[in-house]
């Protein structure tokens, strides 16, 4: 079946007007362009994250249709004039991942041939990050081959939300704008102003991320030292750090099957920790993860909007689920103006 990648209302040329800001949401404060060579279009992975970008910005979001074959095949025709544009593709390459990418593959390709000035991906969650070394014989380095393949297909540059290491950008021979979520999520934990908080890296490897969260929210830092057993499974050790009596907020990149998580949190009640929290970029939320959270001893998981939730997680009270439609945004429109990014994070 088709399926048409467009914004749910088409407006003749002649009556295209942009459409007020918002005023029930005032960190919506983009500066809103009249620019037909500035577009934005998406693929089928989460297209409604797309559509809060464009209505940040104050624009319709580009006519795509994406549809498959019998088989599955896929096939992408642009539906509008891109010649000379400046072209946004918003794409995470979630589940079901293969096809997502190949989709974004194939958009990009199509804006290539049809004469776009540049191609920009919008990647919010970027699949097989964790595929990032030969950490077994004979295995491949699966996100490079993904980053030359997103450079082949026609991309000029890649603007990705919270990689799974920082160096992956490395990985790319174009540029990369590297967006980061926190600002989105310790807006939300000032807010709450929890009492004698301590801020958790489940790992090792992301200590760095939970420092600079723990300095945002005034907050200390504990580490959880785990060892892997297997792919997906994982035996917390000990903790490193004092967390007794203290309320702790445990924070990573995204949640996959949800079992480093839980084994981390109930690590960290059996230190002393009176209640746990955590929060994530990207949930990815694979097979039991909805009902490993909520059999769990967290208190809440807020996540972001990088990844629609599947329909189970959605009505899963200890999920939270904060939008960075803002965020992506401005990124975007910085990118369009040949403004800083980074300036976001500052």
């Amino acid at each position: 079946m088709a399926t048409l990648v467009t914004p749910p209302e088409k407006t003749e040329k002649a009556e295209k007007q942009v459409p007020p800001m918002p005023e029930e949401k005032p960190e919506r404060k983009a500066r809103v362009r009249v620019d037909e060579k500035f577009k934005i279009f998406s693929g089928t992975a989460n297209a409604q994250l797309a559509d809060e970008v464009c209505h940040f910005l104050g624009m319709q979001r580009g006519q795509a249709l994406v549809t498959r074959f019998a088989d599955g095949e896929a096939y992408v025709q642009i539906q509008e004039n891109v010649r000379g544009c400046d072209i946004f593709v918003i794409q995470p390459t979630c589940r079901p991942v293969d096809e997502h990418l190949i989709e974004l593959l194939m958009m990009i390709d199509a804006f290539k041939r049809a004469s776009a000035r540049r191609i920009t991906a919008v990647i919010p969650y970027f699949g097989y990050a964790r595929q990032d070394r030969k950490d077994k014989p004979r295995v491949p380095i699966s996100s490079k081959l993904v980053a030359d393949l997103l450079t082949t297909a026609g991309a000029h540059r890649a603007l990705i939300v919270d990689l799974h290491t920082p160096q992956l950008q490395g990985f790319f021979n174009i540029p990369v704008d590297h967006l980061f979520a926190s600002p989105v999520l310790v807006d939300h934990f000032k807010k709450l102003n929890l009492p004698n908080l301590t801020v958790v890296s489940p790992d090792a490897g992301g200590v760095e991320r939970a420092r600079f969260f723990a300095k945002k929210v005034d907050a200390a830092l504990a580490i959880v030292d785990k060892r892997r057993v297997e792919m997906n499974v994982a035996e917390v050790m000990h903790v490193i750090g004092d967390v007794n009596g203290r309320t702790c907020l445990i924070i990573d990149d995204l949640i996959d099957t949800a079992g480093t998580l839980v084994k981390t949190a109930a690590a960290l009640v059996e230190n002393g920790a009176i209640e746990v929290y955590a929060c994530s970029s990207h949930p990815v939320l694979s097979g039991d993860a909805v009902s490993n959270i909520r059999n769990s001893v967290i208190r809440e998981v807020v996540v972001t909007n990088t990844i629609p939730l599947t329909p189970e997680a959605q009505v899963e009270p200890k999920i939270k689920v904060l939008t960075i439609a803002g965020l992506i945004g401005r990124a975007i429109q910085s990118i369009h103006e040949e403004t800083s990014v980074s300036k976001l994070f500052t």
